[in-house]
């Protein structure tokens, strides 16, 4: 079996490929050399020549404030750019694993969101990662798409790593309280996925690690773990203006993922736990 990864240099593409490695399983690693995903004629000429028997789609715009600004730029890399690669997943026979997000719903209430449940992104970043779902549906039969929230791997920058920098040099902070979902430890996420890719099981999935907490309570796990003796006061959204609106509901329901006899991934307090590790092997 071969499998296309894009995103590698981000945190869910290099775990991705660390998996399939390990399962022995051939990775081809996509650079933005190869896959400009400002140019989606190029995404998929290069697809049309690797011919991939799947393709693990990581690679997105995600500057979610910067793509109100951006608004076009993040349509063709989100939408634009998916929709020439589910039809050349379609016409080489490729399975294609798009990865989409929390956001495409409108965030609201304290329920966790089914995968058929109505939609209605609240900023323009949720927009563009719906319209690449709907060309995903439309273009590629044998597709996977799979939500996930609040991501947070070795590879990157991400919400703990700021925590913990943040905490050097601060005896107090401030954390927003009112938004509430579940983190995704990309380690956990990429085992799933490449589960998906060996398997027939096409649809739409939601899948972050289990259980649910708010940005303060993960804050607050993330010290208590490392044993950081820091203030941690929770506060409102309206304490934090930002240019694109924040869901307040991040919360997803896994069903999707029993119903298909996919496992889901651990409780969120044990994959901190396990990722705070990988970082203390790493010096930080």
């Amino acid at each position: 079996m071969k499998v296309l990864v894009t995103g590698v240099s981000g945190q869910l593409g290099f775990d991705v490929v660390r998996v399939l490695q390990r399962r022995g399983i051939e990775a081809i690693s996509a650079s933005r050399k190869e896959m400009p995903l400002t140019e989606p004629l190029k995404c998929a000429s290069f697809i049309r020549e690797t011919k991939p028997d799947a393709v693990i789609h990581c690679a997105a715009y995600t500057a979610v404030d910067k793509a109100e600004d951006e608004q076009e730029l993040c349509r063709l890399i989100n939408a634009e750019s998916v929709k020439s690669i589910a039809e050349a997943c379609d016409e080489t026979g490729a399975k294609l694993i798009y990865i989409s997000t929390d956001y495409v719903f409108p965030g609201t209430g304290d329920s966790f969101y089914s995968v058929d449940d109505k939609t209605g992104p609240c900023n323009a970043y949720g927009r563009s990662k719906l319209e690449g779902e709907e060309a995903v549906r439309k273009a590629a039969a044998r597709h996977f798409i799979v939500r996930i929230s609040w991501v947070f791997g070795i590879n990157g920058k991400n919400f703990i790593r700021t925590m913990l920098s943040l905490a050097k040099n601060h005896d107090a902070l401030t954390v927003v309280d009112d938004q509430v979902g579940s983190p995704t430890y990309t380690k956990d996420l990429a085992e799933l996925l490449c589960d998906m890719a060996e398997s027939e099981k096409y649809g739409t999935y939601h899948a972050t690690n289990e259980g649910e907490c708010s940005w303060y309570g993960l804050a607050s796990e993330v010290f208590r773990i490392r044993g950081i003796d820091i203030k941690v006061s929770p506060v409102p959204s309206s304490a934090y203006p930002t240019k694109a609106v924040r869901p307040h509901n991040s919360r997803l329901s896994k069903e999707s993922l029993d119903a298909a006899g996919f496992r889901r991934l651990p409780d969120w307090k044990d994959a901190v736990r396990r990722y705070l590790d990988e970082l203390s092997a790493k010096g930080e």
